[in-house]
């Protein structure tokens, strides 16, 4: 079985770095990524994408991105779930990012294995 996504798309606000207890670096962003047609008044609607980048794609997509940064990401797709304070299921879709290619800047083009 597959389950790899190729993403194209703007961060919607500046990646901020956090680390956990054990010491893992840890980027959660959103995405926003053009749909490739038109809707009925003309504009290009948008799906927004969560994202979660960890190590040291984390570490540099903090360090060279920021809010509307053009990025190509190549990941897989993660379902999670937790109980929220009122006692209810809350499930969570996102992409854990493998590799982050910055495409905002051509002159400087950096990929992140």
């Amino acid at each position: 079985m597959i389950n790899q996504v190729t993403l194209v798309g703007r961060l919607t606000k500046d990646p901020e770095l956090r680390v956990t207890q054990e010491g893992t670096s840890i980027v959660t962003v959103t995405v926003a990524v053009n749909r490739n047609y038109k809707n009925q008044a003309g504009d290009y609607d948008a799906d927004f994408v969560q994202c979660t980048f960890w190590n040291k794609v984390a570490e540099n997509t903090a360090q060279y991105c920021h809010k509307g940064s053009l990025v190509g990401i190549v990941g897989r797709i993660h379902t999670r779930n937790y109980e929220n304070q009122d006692s209810k299921r809350i499930y969570v879709t996102e992409v854990i990012a493998e590799s982050v290619r910055f495409l905002s800047n051509k002159k400087v083009e950096h990929t992140i294995p």
